[in-house]
């Protein structure tokens, strides 16, 4: 199984995002032509040099100040998403904009199919690669190869819509592989789960809001998501809010 090395474009008056369907049916990818993805991924999204820094901003100042100074890099972050309306989609809206703010590109690896880009504005699309799977393995192998290329300031993991049982699947070891990966990476791994489920995870963050659609309907709603910080870095911290 692979991803095809094929980056979709927008055609006029659609959404300019890449979208790359991860499809069973796509041959494995071996020697060269992994050789020419990451050759083709870096010459799409080119990185601009910065000097480096261990955390990445979310745009979110209270969330990022809970966690040590934003998204850590070189570390799997799991976000918790327990309620069913609890505002991952609109995390990843906010992630977006910080992203086309902040000049830099961000991979969304979407387990279920599930993203929904109209709400997010052409101008934000341009900075991402959206991977759409099926299943939650394929979205692991998906994340596997984007880690290994570094060629994303941060790259998404959401899990959120898949079936239990395909998570507890997963074996734990995969997640430990998947950290290593990251740790010489000036690269964050977000992954966004309904439960807790990476035992590996440097820093576990629980969203606790319940959105109503009139609450979806009123501005600036990713100023007041309200969370709960399990883990940081080996310790235990809480907050009641971030707006």
């Amino acid at each position: 199984m692979g991803i095809r090395s094929k980056i979709v474009e927008s055609s006029p008056g659609s959404f300019p995002l890449r979208a790359v369907p991860f499809c069973r049916s796509a041959p494995r990818l071996r020697g060269t032509a992994i050789v020419d993805l990451r050759n083709l991924l870096a010459e799409r999204f080119p990185q601009p040099i910065t000097t480096p820094v261990a955390h990445l901003v979310t745009g979110l100042p209270e969330f990022d100040q809970a966690i040590g100074g934003g998204l850590r890099k070189g570390a799997i972050t799991e976000l918790v998403s327990p309620n069913i309306s609890a505002g991952s989609a609109l995390l990843i809206c906010a992630l977006l904009d910080a992203a086309h703010h902040a000049g830099y590109f961000l991979a969304l690896v979407d387990g279920r199919d599930s993203f929904d880009p109209a709400p997010v504005g052409n101008a934000r699309l341009s900075n991402l690669l959206w991977i759409r799977c099926a299943k939650a393995a394929e979205a692991i192998k998906a994340a596997d190869l984007l880690l290994r290329d570094g060629n994303f300031s941060l790259v998404i993991l959401d899990l959120i819509l898949n079936a239990a049982d395909e998570l507890r699947r997963i074996p734990q070891t995969n997640w430990y592989r998947l950290q290593r990966l990251l740790e010489p990476a000036p690269t964050v791994f977000l992954v966004l789960t309904r439960h807790s489920m990476i035992s590996s995870a440097q820093c576990k963050v629980v969203l606790e809001n319940k959105w109503s659609i009139t609450d979806l309907e009123q501005d600036h709603n990713a100023a007041r998501f309200h969370v709960r910080v399990e883990r940081v870095h080996g310790g235990r911290q809480r907050i009641t809010g971030t707006g």
